[in-house]
């Protein structure tokens, strides 16, 4: 990703993406028969890994909501905050026949599993329902992503709007 985040994925080579990877480049194209493939299985890993952390920071009931929440925010968005994190989402945004509908679903992945968790959540019965605070959360991730240079900052800035929700 970082690759295609630097030079454009149109700039971007097969070569300088194994350089990145350690690998030969016949060993890339073995496993990645185009440049296509590879940026659409970067893309999918990272949204994957992205799922995957989310899923497991809220998965642990004994954990307050808001720290669950805290660290699900921060490997959602987080992790993607710093000098690269624009160029990725242009990226992303200017190359939609290549993912297909990645960049509508995985969103909605995770906004299931914040809901999930947030319903599930014996403390967290406010009168606002478990969908419209998750999807403010994550409008709110979003924002503060764009608006940070730090994942510190986004931690520290998400923190704030979720213990405006938890404080009710």
């Amino acid at each position: 990703m970082l690759v295609f985040a630097r030079y454009g994925y149109r700039k971007a080579s097969m070569d300088d993406v194994a350089k990145a990877a350690d690998i030969s480049r016949p060993g890339l194209y073995f496993h990645f028969p185009s440049k296509a493939e590879l940026f659409r299985a970067a893309v999918e890993h990272a949204l994957d890994d992205s799922i995957k952390a989310a899923k497991n920071a809220l998965a642990d009931p004994d954990r307050p909501l808001r720290e669950r929440l805290i660290d699900a925010f921060d490997h959602w968005a987080g992790r993607y905050v710093g000098p690269m994190s624009e160029e990725i989402g242009i990226l992303i945004d200017s190359n939609p026949e290549l993912l297909d509908a990645m960049p509508v679903e995985y969103p909605k992945r995770f906004l299931r599993i914040v809901v999930a968790a947030l319903a599930a959540d014996a403390s967290g019965h406010t009168g606002i329902r478990p969908i419209d605070v998750a999807r403010t959360l994550l409008s709110t991730a979003n924002g503060i992503k764009h608006d940070v240079r730090t994942r510190k900052e986004f931690r520290a800035r998400m923190t704030i709007a979720i213990d405006l929700y938890c404080a009710r």
